[in-house]
């Protein structure tokens, strides 16, 4: 029990607290396979930074605890955060909510490894460091990334944008927490039950305004996009602001051209109301089955785009949902 006991100690908490973060997510956006991915990438980051923080020191003659302090948190934060830029990016995020998991699940695949590290490291070591390691490090780990997730993420979607410089803001305040879980000003389990109170309530309340930000646009923009399917429908498209749109682009493309622009935004605003659909069941409790013409109606909006090309798309954008929320989407659906 002696022996197993720091294992426990150290491992479970942070993984005990990732899966109430899945858990609590009512519309499960996220998916195991990619709380996976995120994990491995938490690993394989800690063994960059271990690797990198060895020869910084080694070349800088920096002394261990200045190091730790200040250097050690601007390099394993940024180094966990690449990936959250990646997902950003190729719009893969939909939510504060997924940015937070997606972070979260970094951040507890880098405090896996380096437990391990310190568990074979120091096989002697009392359990009041595991108790530290288990329910501080590894929970602020977890935590930090978190944070940088969901607040690159809310900028994202306020400024329209996708740019390094949404990142800058969460990483400041994750290199602080990381400082000064490393100074220890206090009695050293002060840290830890900060980290242990404070951040549950603070995942809740983004929790909290996540949810009433989706069920907003879920509303919102459903709404949106039947009346708009609906005028493309309905048989008298010329007379709509939307012909009268297209007419003006008559002398820009050719009629084949048109016609194409026409279909393809009446497919993407199908697959956009399937979307919404599907996170309106999940919402309710349901798992929607995969509609079996889901691939066929990508395939032929990928074929449509390439003959529109970007100027023709360019000219639907009054009419598409371009924004990374919508964009991603309409990545959940592909992806089943």
């Amino acid at each position: 029990m002696t022996s197993i006991a720091p294992i426990l100690i150290s491992l479970l908490p942070v993984f005990i607290f990732l899966a109430s973060l899945i858990v609590l997510d009512s519309y499960k956006l996220v998916k195991r396979n990619s709380v996976i991915y995120a994990i491995l990438f938490g690993c394989a980051t800690a063994g960059v930074s271990f690797l990198l923080n060895t020869m910084v020191i080694q070349k800088s003659g920096l002394d261990f605890p200045l190091y730790a302090r200040y250097i050690a948190p601007v390099i394993e934060e940024i180094l966990k955060t690449t990936y959250l830029v990646y997902l950003i990016k190729r719009k893969k995020v939909g939510f504060m909510v997924d940015a937070t998991i997606y972070g979260f699940a970094v951040g507890a695949g880098f405090a896996f490894v380096e437990n391990v590290y310190y568990l074979t490291s120091l096989p002697d070591a009392s359990l009041f460091l595991w108790v530290i390691r288990g329910f501080g490090t590894a929970v602020m780990h977890g935590g930090t990334t978190a944070i940088v997730g969901l607040l690159a993420k809310n900028i994202s979607d306020f400024r329209g944008t996708d740019n390094l410089a949404i990142f800058g803001k969460g990483l400041l305040i994750a290199v602080v927490i990381h400082s000064y879980f490393n100074h220890f000003f206090f009695h050293p389990l002060f840290s830890p039950l900060t980290i242990i109170i404070g951040l549950p309530m603070t995942l809740m309340y983004v929790f909290q305004q996540s949810e009433r930000v989706t069920r907003e646009w879920l509303g919102v923009g459903f709404d949106s996009d039947v009346d708009l399917l609906q005028t493309l429908t309905a048989g008298n498209l010329p007379h709509t602001k939307i012909g009268t749109y297209l007419k003006t682009l008559q002398s820009r493309f050719r009629g084949e051209v048109i016609a194409d622009m026409i279909c393809y935004l009446q497919i993407y605003l199908e697959l956009s109301i399937r979307a919404k659909g599907v996170l309106l069941m999940r919402e309710a409790g349901f798992e929607p089955p995969p509609e079996a013409d889901t691939m066929e109606k990508f395939e032929e909006l990928k074929f449509l785009e390439r003959s529109i090309g970007k100027t023709g798309k360019l000219a639907l954008h009054p009419f598409l949902h371009t924004s990374g929320r919508n964009l991603w989407q309409l990545n959940m659906l592909q992806q089943g």
